[in-house]
């Protein structure tokens, strides 16, 4: 079973930057799709990103576009979250997530349920 540890969380001011890591277990991190979402109290949860497997590019949430970047190092299994700008309405848990079996069709990148396994979050704090 693919497991998935997040770690580089905190706080920071505004205009800031913060980088996340996810790192997988499993043989076949290059076939996974990879994303990021992020929740807070009261709200569903939003998708930020995703890095689809077996090179099938990287995709963004439109509060993120231009700000975030998702990166993916296949060797090391992991996944990075480089956040830059930051903004209040940044702070949030943010969770990464594996699509394992199969890779989500470009439409469905955004939709949560084509997510098999979940890290357990890292809370990101952004003041103003």
């Amino acid at each position: 079973q693919v497991q998935l540890v997040e770690s580089g969380g905190g706080w920071v001011q505004t205009g800031g930057s913060l980088r996340l890591s996810c790192e997988a277990s499993g043989r076949a991190f290059r076939s996974y799709t990879m994303g990021w979402f992020r929740q807070t109290p009261g709200k569903e949860r939003e998708w930020v990103a995703t890095s689809r497997g077996s090179g099938g590019g990287t995709y963004y949430g439109d509060s993120v576009k231009g700000r975030f970047t998702l990166s993916r190092d296949n060797a090391k299994n992991t996944v990075y979250l480089q956040m830059d700008s930051l903004k209040p309405e940044d702070t949030a848990v943010y969770f990464c997530a594996a699509a394992v079996n199969s890779r989500p069709i470009l439409s469905a990148v955004g939709d949560q349920q084509m997510y098999s396994t979940w890290g357990q979050g890292t809370q990101v704090t952004v003041s103003s």
